[in-house]
């Protein structure tokens, strides 16, 4: 491979005592969190609207937040934006869960569908009117390292090349994007070919009108259509990394091209496609080798260091705690990791990756970050303690009951809606 040398000065253009990469929903938490905690935050987004894969990437859907037995497992700030997601919009909360968790006996599961956009719009009210600073079409391009320590971040945007100092940094990309570039551990994931969009036709019209519901006039539409289990991969085609821009494009185009087979055989009055994913529908590209890996065989496993307690939305009964070990990589001093770039190897990182979870970690590492200025320490060095407190006091459960956990894990069985993603 050639290079060339490129110099020249670039302007610092403010410090923050947070710096969050990536305005995900994990990302988002983050800051909402730090900023709840007194610190000034910024936030990094390199599309125009806030939310990530659960707007942008029209994955908008709150898998379960339950046991599958009608009890709630997830709460924090995963319930606050759950509620804020249906607010202005639509919303598919089963009716037994519409005045809190039914109990035992439960026939459904704490879940809703909402409106994307809308979602996206409420996020960047919530971020602005609480004194958040936002940075759209800003794409991180590289963290300035000092040995292990982070100084800040170079973003490249329209105004060019600028740099913001931060006290903390939180990768909320979903890719590791910031840990990999700063010379941290990663694993590099692999993806099915999946891209699901969104269509109206003349059918969901009519329906919409009988049921006066305007959601009910869109449906979705899909090129590549394998499951997170790769069920209906395509023959032949290979999984992707998604962590490279010729990998991504190769991605999309296949994908379209997939979609647009499917058109050219429809009738084109009857039918057209009203939302596209704005960014690549990958769920696994890359995340942190952090200072504990969670992995699938921790189902029901305490930890003293839990920063969440997580079920999982695929099979009920089976519930799991995030140790902020999986956040962090000793060495580094200052830079934590949130979302689907957490780190977590085969089923454990599926769990995760989801919107509740995801949220979770962001809401975590946010106020982790605001203790770990307070207290001058490295963000790995952190007393759990404090911070397990705090979350509590914000409405986290920390610690799952083990009376849930089934006395024979084999009745466990699969909960999960057949078209999340």
């Amino acid at each position: 491979m050639n290079y060339i040398e490129e110099q020249g000065r670039v302007p610092v253009m403010g410090s923050f005592d947070v710096i969050v990469a990536g305005g995900g929903v994990a990302g988002v938490s983050a800051a909402l969190a730090a900023r709840r905690q007194g610190k000034s935050v910024l936030i990094i987004e390199k599309s125009l609207m806030l939310g990530g894969l659960a707007t942008l990437g029209l994955i908008n859907f709150f898998v379960p937040m339950c046991n599958g037995r009608g009890r709630q497992i997830i709460f924090g700030m995963a319930e606050e934006l759950l509620r804020a997601s249906i607010r202005y919009g639509y919303d598919s909360i089963p009716e037994e869960w519409k005045n809190g968790e039914p109990g035992e006996g439960a026939k459904t599961r704490y879940v809703t569908r909402y409106s994307a956009n809308i979602f996206a719009m409420v996020l960047m009210e919530m971020i602005v009117d609480e004194g958040v600073k936002l940075l759209l079409d800003s794409v991180v391009s590289k963290p300035v390292m000092k040995g292990g320590h982070c100084e800040g971040l170079i973003v490249e945007n329209k105004s060019g090349r600028e740099f913001y100092a931060g006290k903390m940094i939180v990768d909320a990309t979903g890719d590791g994007d910031v840990m990999f570039r700063a010379g941290m551990p990663t694993v590099q994931g692999k993806n099915f070919f999946t891209y699901c969009a969104q269509g109206i036709d003349m059918a969901h019209i009519r329906r919409a009108a009988e049921t006066g519901h305007a959601c009910d006039a869109i449906f979705g539409v899909s090129g590549g259509g394998a499951s997170l289990h790769g069920l209906n991969q395509q023959k032949g085609m290979r999984l992707f990394d998604g962590t490279t821009a010729e990998d991504v494009t190769e991605y999309i185009v296949l994908n379209q091209k997939k979609l647009m087979e499917k058109l050219k055989a429809q009738d084109r009055w009857e039918r057209d496609v009203v939302l596209m994913p704005g960014m690549p529908q990958f769920r696994t590209t890359r995340h942190l080798e952090g200072n504990y890996v969670l992995k699938g065989d921790d189902r029901y496993r305490h930890f003293d260091d839990s920063i969440a307690a997580l079920n999982d939305f695929e099979f009920r009964d089976w519930l799991y705690e995030l140790p902020f070990r999986a956040l962090v990589k000793t060495g580094y001093d200052n830079i934590i990791a949130a979302g689907r770039c957490a780190s977590a190897e085969g089923w454990a990182w599926d769990v995760i990756r989801v919107i509740p979870p995801a949220i979770l970690s962001g809401q975590a590492a946010g106020v982790a970050c605001a203790q770990a200025i307070d207290a001058a320490c490295a963000i790995h060095d952190l007393p759990v303690e404090p911070l397990q407190k705090q979350l509590e006091k914000d409405d986290m459960l920390i610690h799952f009951d083990d009376a849930l956990v089934p006395e024979d894990e084999t009745q466990a069985v699969n909960g999960a809606e057949k078209d999340h993603m």
